[in-house]
C-alpha cells in the first residue's frame, strides 16, 4: 500500500467516521476533542467542524432517509443535527435525548428512518422512536456488562442485534422487548477450537455489523461478529432464529462446536459459522470495528481492524463459498499495517480515497482499496 492520506481536523483522538451513501466522497468523523469533522475527498482541507460537546463524541450515524440529519452519541447523550439547517458556530441541536443512564457506546438508525437504538456501558439498549420523539423500549437482562455495539437487522424490522463485553451476541424482539437468541462466546466449548496461534484475549464482542439492503443479493442474510481474541464470526441469523424457535432449550443457546481452519463446523443443530481466525489470516489481537465494503460492488469485501495495528480487507464471496466448500484458500484479500491500534473504520462508494480510519490519533488516515 502507497502512504494512506492524512486528514486534518481533530484536537484530539479521533474516534469515529462515517461515509454518505447518496454523496461519494462525503466523510464526517468524530473525536474525544467534542468536535465532527466535515472532510470531501475531492478537497484537501477539512471542510466545516461542528463543535457540538464539552465530552468526547463516542459514535455517529446518519438517518437513513436523509442524510443531512446525523445523530451523535456523547456521555450518555443522544443528540441530532441538521447540517444544511447549521449557521456557523452554532451547533444547536434538533433534538436531545436522555435516556441512556450510562455511557452510549454506539447508536444506530434502522433503515426506516423511525427508529435509534443506543447501546451503553450499562448493557442496556434504548429504542428511540424517531417519529414520535420518545422512548419506545428498554431492552434490558440481556447483557450483564458492557453493551458495545447494536445494528438493526434491514430485513426483519423488529430486530436487533446487539455484542458486549461479556462476550455474548444477542438477537432481540425490540416489539416485545425481549431476546429471541442468546450466544455466549465466552462458554468453553466456543473456545476449544481456537488455533494454537490464537490471542488468548478473553471473546468479548467489540463489533457487530449487518448487511445493508442493497447488499443482501450478493452475501445473503448474515451478521458479523469480532471478537477480543481476534476471531471474527459470519453467522447465518436466520438459521440461528429457525433453531431456536422449536424451544429455547440450553443447547440451542451454545451456538456451534467452531474450529480455525475448515471454515466452519457444523454444530448438534446442523448448523454451520464461518470462523475467520488466526489460521486463515485473520487478527492476533482484539477487533475494534468490522464493516461491509461500499466500493466497487457492495458488500464484496468484508473490512476488519484491531489491536494488533492491521486493518484486514477479506474477499466476502471465498468466505461465502467457504461456508460450503470448506476451502479456505485466499479468504483474505488485502492485509495494511498501521503505525497505531484501529478505533473505528468506514467505507466510502468512490472508486479510490474509499477507506477511512480512526487510529489513537487525531489524524485520520484515508487509503484506496481496488
Amino acid at each position: 500500500m502507497t502512504e494512506p492520506r492524512r486528514l486534518r481536523g481533530h484536537k484530539a483522538t479521533a474516534t469515529c467516521c462515517i461515509a454518505s451513501r447518496d454523496k461519494p466522497g462525503l466523510v464526517a468523523t468524530s473525536g474525544e476533542d467534542g468536535c465532527i469533522c466535515w472532510f470531501d475527498m475531492r478537497c484537501k482541507d477539512v471542510k466545516f467542524v461542528m463543535d457540538v460537546s464539552n465530552e468526547p463524541i463516542s459514535s455517529l450515524c446518519f438517518n437513513s432517509g436523509n442524510e443531512n440529519i446525523i445523530y451523535v452519541s456523547t456521555g450518555n447523550e443522544v443528540k441530532s443535527f441538521d447540517v444544511h439547517m447549521l449557521a456557523d458556530n452554532s451547533w444547536k441541536p434538533l433534538e436531545s435525548y436522555n435516556y441512556n443512564k450510562e455511557e452510549i457506546n454506539q447508536v444506530t438508525c434502522n433503515s426506516r428512518s423511525s427508529f435509534l437504538a443506543s447501546a451503553d456501558d450499562g448493557g442496556e439498549i434504548k429504542i428511540i422512536d424517531i417519529h414520535q420523539k420518545r422512548i419506545f423500549k428498554t431492552l434490558r437482562a440481556g447483557h450483564t456488562s458492557i453493551c458495545s455495539s447494536v445494528q438493526f437487522i434491514p430485513w426483519r424490522p423488529w430486530e436487533i442485534v446487539t455484542g458486549g463485553l461479556d462476550s455474548k451476541f444477542i438477537i432481540w424482539d425490540f416489539s416485545k422487548g425481549r431476546s429471541s437468541k442468546i450466544v455466549d462466546f465466552g462458554l468453553p466449548d466456543m473456545r476449544s477450537g481456537s488455533n494454537a496461534g490464537q490471542c488468548l484475549n478473553p471473546a468479548f464482542v467489540h463489533s457487530v455489523k449487518v448487511p445493508d439492503v442493497d447488499m443482501l443479493d450478493k452475501i445473503g442474510k448474515i451478521c458479523v461478529v469480532a471478537r477480543g481474541d481476534g476471531v471474527i464470526d459470519v453467522i447465518n441469523t436466520e438459521s440461528e432464529l429457525t433453531a431456536t424457535k422449536p424451544k429455547s432449550s440450553t443447547k440451542s443457546r451454545k451456538g456451534t462446536q467452531s474450529k480455525g481452519s475448515d471454515g466452519g463446523v457444523p454444530d448438534e443443530n446442523g448448523r454451520k459459522w464461518l470462523h475467520l481466525d488466526y489460521s486463515l489470516g485473520g487478527h492476533t489481537a482484539a477487533m475494534s470495528c468490522v464493516t461491509f465494503s461500499l466500493f466497487g460492488e457492495k458488500g464484496k469485501f468484508l473490512v476488519s481492524g484491531g489491536n494488533d495495528k492491521l486493518v484486514k480487507v477479506w474477499d466476502c464471496s471465498r468466505c461465502l463459498d467457504s461456508w460450503q466448500t470448506g476451502d479456505t484458500n485466499e479468504l483474505l484479500h488485502l492485509n495494511i499495517n498501521l503505525t497505531k491500534k484501529v478505533n473505528w473504520l468506514c467505507t466510502t462508494p468512490a472508486e479510490s480515497d474509499n477507506l477511512v480510519v480512526c487510529d489513537t490519533t487525531k489524524l485520520v488516515k484515508v487509503y484506496s482499496v481496488s
